[in-house]
């Protein structure tokens, strides 16, 4: 049909984008699209577009990932989404590759897909690189005031290629995420906006994490922010370096390596349905 463009919704751990894959669909404005279909009841319903597509050097990488917001905005990374691609890649096609180098705007990230006895991919492993806590671009160093949050520590900056600033709590049951969140990830300590992570040790090396994620709100997961929250403990001395983080959709496990410094994300991609719409 004209002017219309074949899509695809994938959840890792419920956080949900639409992926349309450029090497076959171009996209004349994806921010503009990003926001029409990431509406619930009006639009296809996401946290928002992902575009799958060649890498600007061949020679670096095998695919590329750009992310567009629910607001339009673009993003850096998303961890969620690097996963849905790998198990988009492979189960369509594009890739017999188990082993996939996807460039992104924070860099290119390994992706290790771990198949299943019915060689579809049920779990994929990310190499996210190593955490930076500090970078003034993202944040300024010094710390919002948390004294309004019941049962709040001082939050720890870590960037994930996108910044991050988690928040260990008493019990996360008590904090309304929304009402904080969108205020912090607007604080004048990030210059760049910032996703806000709100965590609570509840067991040996088990966070439980709800996030705010910039530019879409409160979300089911956030793959960085995963990442983020794990990197934050193992600072903050609560855990080793290997956790579990359970988020509103499913858990996400975390390593930081002690001998190359990366960050490994392993968790699920799934698909959720895939068809035709118009572009805005």
């Amino acid at each position: 049909m004209a002017n219309t463009i074949h899509f695809t919704k994938m959840h890792g751990a419920g956080n949900d984008y639409i992926y349309v894959n450029t090497l076959i669909d171009m996209i004349p404005n994806p921010g503009k699209a990003s926001v029409e279909w990431s509406k619930f009841h009006f639009g296809i319903g996401s946290d928002g577009l992902v575009l799958i597509g060649r890498p600007s050097d061949s020679s670096v990488a095998d695919f590329s990932m750009h992310i567009y917001n629910a607001d339009g905005s673009e993003a850096l990374m998303c961890g969620n989404a690097s996963r849905c691609i790998g198990k988009y890649l492979y189960e369509k096609g594009f890739t017999k590759n188990t082993r996939i180098k996807l460039e992104t705007l924070s860099g290119v990230k390994v992706l290790n897909l771990h198949l299943n006895d019915e060689n579809k991919v049920g779990s994929v492993t990310v190499d996210m690189l190593e955490p930076i806590t500090d970078m003034p671009e993202q944040f300024t160093g010094k710390h919002p005031s948390l004294s309004s949050i019941h049962g709040a520590k001082e939050g720890v900056f870590v960037s994930m290629g996108n910044p991050h600033y988690v928040i260990f709590v008493d019990n996360i049951n008590d904090i309304d995420i929304a009402e904080y969140g969108k205020v912090l990830e607007r604080e004048d300590a990030f210059p760049q906006r910032c996703n806000i992570e709100f965590a609570q040790l509840v067991g040996k090396d088990k966070l439980r994490t709800r996030v705010w994620e910039r530019g879409s709100g409160i979300t089911m997961a956030c793959g960085t922010g995963a990442c983020a929250t794990a990197t934050a403990a193992v600072i903050s001395g609560l855990t080793d370096r290997k956790v579990d983080i359970i988020m509103d959709g499913g858990t996400l496990n975390i390593e930081w390596n002690e001998n190359d410094g990366h960050i490994y994300m392993t968790g699920p991609a799934e698909f959720v349905f895939e068809g035709e719409i118009q572009i805005p």
